[in-house]
């Protein structure tokens, strides 16, 4: 019997088995990214302790300058929320700020208020929620763009908001609503601790349900969404309706802030929440975007504003940062490592 000696095999010659780094990984940009957007709050920070020590070095003083800070911020973050939801499927709401306009007015109006702050609040939650789902079925259903179906909308509801209140602001002196926003709870006032909810729940609902696999899904290929069993017209309409509620949970907190309800509430929110959530890095071609992403931009915006305004500088050149801010978000979208195979190349080796 013949024995077969197998030559000695070159351990050089075997195939490389390399352990992938999470910062290599795919998954990882939103982490990535997530820090980046945490480096930019503290840069702000930094800016803010060299401009004003008085506030940013003292403890009390930078305590409560950031309590002011996410009061700003809070009714315009839960609408970026939605907003995240919405854009993410691939859609665009320019309604949202006009939704929280009509919202307020039709919740602090006489008849309104005479039954109380419950009724107040629904009254709030449903106006918001039936102009989402109003937006929702002219998109899904009625087939119009929804640039162009939440335009419309944008326009109908603020003039409605103007008809209802005859262009009057109307107060509010219902204790329980003005408590949201002067009241406290571990020194955080309550409104922000509303925002924060919002903001968990909407991160349970992206990431730990079907509901944001779907939305996911249907922003990523919405044909390939429909082949694969999703009703992709139902998804989008309850996509809107989803920003309608957001919107009319701001409304609340923005009366409680201003104990008035106005057709001019919410004027440039839309724009807002749109720059929040893309700075946060969600795709405006829809498939990709995160909560925490989109609650750092807010802050960044809101962060931003507070600097302006506590080192008494006008705040036309804060828009115009604004925007250069929301130009180089877009481009690092548009032209990121992974866009380049050679850099990709690179990057692997």
């Amino acid at each position: 019997m013949s024995t077969t000696i197998e030559p000695p095999v070159d351990v050089h010659d075997r195939p490389r088995v390399t352990a992938q780094g999470f910062w290599q990984r795919e998954g990882s940009d939103h982490a990535k990214r997530n820090l980046a957007l945490i480096g930019v709050l503290l840069l702000l920070l930094i800016i803010g302790m060299i401009t004003r020590p008085d506030i940013f070095l003292s403890a009390s003083g930078l305590w409560q300058n950031e309590v002011v800070v996410l009061s700003q911020a809070s009714s315009i973050g839960v609408i970026t929320v939605g907003m995240t939801f919405v854009i993410i499927a691939g859609g665009i709401d320019l309604s949202v700020g006009a939704i929280l306009a009509l919202a307020s007015v039709w919740c602090t109006t006489v008849a309104t208020q005479s039954y109380g702050p419950a009724v107040m609040v629904f009254a709030a939650l449903a106006v918001g929620t039936l102009a989402g789902l109003v937006n929702g079925v002219l998109i899904a259903y009625g087939r119009l763009v929804a640039f162009i179906a939440t335009l419309a909308m944008m326009v109908s509801a603020r003039g409605l908001a103007q008809n209802i209140s005859q262009s009057h602001t109307q107060i509010t002196n219902d204790p329980f609503i003005r408590s949201l926003a002067s009241d406290k709870i571990l020194g955080v006032p309550y409104i922000v601790v509303i925002f924060l909810i919002v903001t968990a729940l909407g991160w349970v609902l992206l990431n730990r349900t079907t509901f944001g696999r779907r939305t996911v899904a249907i922003g990523g290929n919405p044909e390939a969404s429909r082949l694969a069993g999703i009703n992709v017209r139902l998804q989008t309409m309850l996509l809107y309706v989803l920003s309608g509620l957001c919107c009319g949970i701001a409304a609340i907190m923005v009366v409680s802030q201003t104990w008035s309800g106005s057709n001019t509430n919410g004027e440039g929110y839309e724009l807002s929440a749109i720059a929040a959530a893309i700075i946060g890095g969600t795709l405006l071609t829809g498939g990709r975007g995160t909560i925490v992403g989109s609650l750092l931009g807010v802050l960044i915006f809101s962060q931003i504003t507070n600097l302006f305004i506590v080192n008494g500088l006008p705040l036309d050149i804060q828009r115009v940062i604004n925007g250069g801010i929301i130009v180089v978000a877009v481009l690092v979208q548009q032209f990121r490592v992974g866009s380049f195979p050679f850099l990709k190349r690179t990057a692997a080796k």
